[in-house]
Formats: structure tokens, sequence, C-alpha cells
């Protein structure tokens, strides 16, 4: 392009070689104009067609105007030349040599170009977008280099993943599931003893009848015999309708079930292998479609229960433990509904929090990681609806959703085929990876997000 212009400047002055030297005393206004010739497209842009501004030169050799790459990065999401869709190597940089030529030949054009870049805010929010892709990609391969940083990083990785293997050898060999026999031990298998134990689960209330239980050697058989007339009769002689009430709803739940319904995360886990480790990966990644699963197919186990803990009924302040049991098992109200309902919709992160808030007293330092988890992926959604916001996008919001939807129907259904065949030991390591350390690395994601914002997409 220098070229062209050198053999236009001979071409306007074809003397200047047999001439005598020009008088450099004379002033520049008394020298003739040598840009009268030089055609405008040779300068131009091939997406805005006009003067280039700032000319960023590929490794295919087309120009462009920064923030015309800019624009053509963020739309199309591809490393690629606009005109020949030729992919560039590393991160564009500005040809300054083109662009002290554009300034010089055509100063007045490009300084109004410039003024209008400058007032419209969505192409410099497009030409920060594009500079900061730059930084990282810079900042990813500088990373590179460091090969002892990189070793450091493995090493970690692998001490993380043994002590992972180790943790889940030790609980699965370890004491805690001999606790947890009655639930997979049918009822009607079940020992005086384990009857007793099982009473006992019921609540500190239970306590009183549990010299009966114990002393009339109730055995699994003889417990799915018992109704409110018999509970009532001596020996047992459980007077107080609630307490009884309680007892038979409870009754109950073992009877549809055939073992013992699981008391915390660990004996869901254990009754509830599979289904645990999809609910856990689910509620992290699409926790409206879970718990709309969970309404659809488990709603008097799971639904119901999620609900009354996260949203639980207005009651007295002299309520007892035993009433409070079984307002678990009833439909909930309609503040309860309108309450919950908003929250599934707004914030779906924090009806998982508040599940795992009220279990702190079980599960103190799982429900502490469930809880950090939660916060973290709520401020993840929040970034990701605000760069569509930022980016103009929000009509594409319902694409998204129907993708998103899409892709957890056909992961749901390919979890449901595989599952048989994944053994027991990768699927505890994936599940206590899930809970204790997706925390950590959401963590950076969060941080990545809230330092580069109009980077990321959805």
């Amino acid at each position: 392009m220098l070229h062209q212009i050198e053999r236009d400047l001979l071409d306007d002055c074809p003397g200047a070689l047999m001439d005598d030297p020009p008088n450099l005393s004379e002033s520049p206004q008394s020298q003739p104009s040598t840009t009268t010739n030089i055609s405008e497209h040779e300068f131009s842009c091939h997406c805005c067609y006009d003067i280039l501004v700032n000319p960023t030169t590929l490794t295919c050799g087309h120009s462009f105007c920064r923030h015309c790459l800019a624009l053509w990065w963020e739309s199309s999401h591809k490393n690629e030349c606009p005109e020949c869709r030729e992919k560039w190597e590393g991160f564009p940089k500005i040809n300054i040599l083109l662009r002290d030529t554009t300034d010089k030949l055509f100063s007045e054009v490009v300084q109004r170009r410039r003024a209008e870049i400058q007032a419209n805010p969505r192409v410099s929010r497009s030409l920060l977008a594009f500079q900061r892709y730059g930084d990282n990609l810079g900042r990813a391969r500088t990373n590179q280099h460091k090969g002892a940083g990189f070793f450091f990083s493995g090493v970690l990785t692998a001490l993380t993943v043994v002590a992972v293997m180790v943790l889940v050898y030790h609980w699965s060999t370890g004491t805690a599931e001999q606790h947890d026999l009655l639930i997979s031990k049918p009822v009607s298998h079940w020992t005086p003893e384990e009857v007793v134990s099982w009473l006992d689960h019921l609540g500190p209330w239970a306590q009183l009848y549990r010299e009966p239980f114990k002393h009339e050697n109730v055995n699994g058989r003889l417990l799915l015999m018992l109704g409110d007339e018999e509970l009532l009769q001596p020996p047992y002689s459980i007077e107080n309708q609630a307490h009884r009430r309680a007892v038979l709803a409870e009754l109950d739940r073992v009877k549809t079930l055939g073992v013992k319904p699981p008391q915390n995360l660990w004996e869901y886990k254990v009754a509830n292998a599979g289904k645990s480790l999809f609910l856990l990966y689910a509620l992290k990644r699409s926790p409206r479609l879970t718990i709309l699963y969970l309404y659809l197919f488990d709603y008097s186990e799971t639904f119901l229960p999620f609900l009354h803990t996260c949203c639980p009924a207005i009651t007295h302040m002299d309520q007892s433990v035993e009433s409070s049991f079984l307002n678990t098992q009833l439909e909930p109200s309609w503040q309860q509904w309108t309450e919950f309902l908003v929250k599934y919709l707004l914030l779906p992160y924090q009806l998982i929090a508040e599940f795992a808030w009220d279990w702190l007293a079980v599960h103190y330092w799982t429900s502490r990681f469930i809880i950090v988890n939660a916060m973290l992926l709520s401020v993840l959604e929040g970034c990701a609806l605000w760069s569509l916001w930022r980016r103009t996008r929000i009509r594409a919001l319902p694409h998204k959703m129907w993708n998103h939807l899409w892709k957890m129907l056909s992961q749901g259904f390919a979890f449901a085929l595989l599952w048989p065949f994944v053994p027991q030991f990768v699927c505890n390591c994936l599940f206590y990876w899930a809970l204790y350390f997706s925390p950590i690395i959401n963590i950076d994601l969060v941080v990545q997000q809230l330092m580069h914002r109009e980077t990321q997409a959805l």
C-alpha cells in the first residue's frame, strides 16, 4: 500500500528526479498537494466501508477498524477474519504504520469517526471486552511458561484425588454405615431392639413410650399390626393424641416404603445412591427443573418436607415438637405456596441454602459447604443475567432456556441409562467431589465473572 503511494507521488511529479531539488525554504502551503489522487477505497475497512480507524491487521493480511473487529468478534464468538474466514493466531494488534498513514492523509475523517466511536456506549463496551479478552489470552500464554507452577498445581490435584479416594474408602467401610441398617432392612425383619431404635428417632417425646415397647418385645411384624386402638390401650397407653398421631403417621410411612425412611443426608444417600447423586448435580446445574421434577415424581417423600422446611407455616410458639413433625406431611397453605413460588422463580438457590440451614445441627460442616455453594451459584446466575442485559441479548433468553431444557433432559436420560453400569466407588467419588470441592471451583468462577463480566458468555 505504501509502494502505491510512492508510485502516485512519482506520477504526479515525473520530473522530480531530473529537476533541481525544491527550495526547502518554501512554506508547506506553497507546495502542491500530493493526496488528491489517492483513493480512499485503498484505506477503507471492509466491514464499515469507511476510512480505517485504528486499523488492525490480521494474520491473513486483511485490515479492519478495531471497533469493527471487536463487534464482529463479540457477535460471532469466532477468532476468524470477517472477510476470508481464516482464523487468526494470537491477539490482533493495531498496525501502527497504517494508523499513522491514515491519520496523516485523512485526519479530519479519522477525528470525526473517533469522536463517534467514543460517543457510542455499545462500541465502547465491545472494545473493552475485546481488549480484556486479549489480556486474558496473554496471561494464559504467560502461565504456559510457568512450568514449576503447573507442576505444583498438578501435585496438589493428585493429592486431592488421593485424599478423596481415601476419604471415600474410610466412609464406605467405617462405622457410619452400621447405623444405616434399618434403611435397607425390611420392617418385617426388625428385631425388638431395632424397633426401639426406630422409636427413638421420632424425637425426645418418644422416650416416654420406650419402655413399654421394650418390655413387650415388639418386633417388626407386631409393629405393622399396631393401630390407633392398640396404641391407646395398655400396655402402650399413648393417651396424648398428638403423640399417637405422630407415631401412626411415621408407621404409615414405614408401611409404604417397607423400610425406615431416611432421617438425614447420609441415610438418604445410602437408601437412594443414584438419586442422591442425580439430585446433587441437577440442583447445582438447574435448580428450577430439579425442584419441578421433585414436585411431579417425588411429591410426598421429598418435595413436601423440602417445601415445609424452606417455607414453614406460621405456628404458635407453644406448638409441640410432634405437631411440627405432623405438619411436614400436610398440604401447604396458600401463604407457603406464594413464598415458595417467589423464591423458586427468583432465588432458587436460596431454597437450597435454607434447607441446608435447617440441618446445621445434624450436618455441621456439610451444611456450611452447601450454603456457601448456593450463595456462589446465585452470584454466577446473577452475573450471567447481567451479561445478557448488558449485551442487549435478553431476547435470546427464551432460546437459551429451551436449549438448557433440552440439554438437561438429555443428560438426565443418559444418566438413567448409564447409572446401573457405573461402579459404586466412582459414584461416591463424584458425590463427595460435587459436595465439598465444587464450592472451591465456584469461588474461582465468581472472581472471574466479577472481574471480567463483559468477556463471559452464558
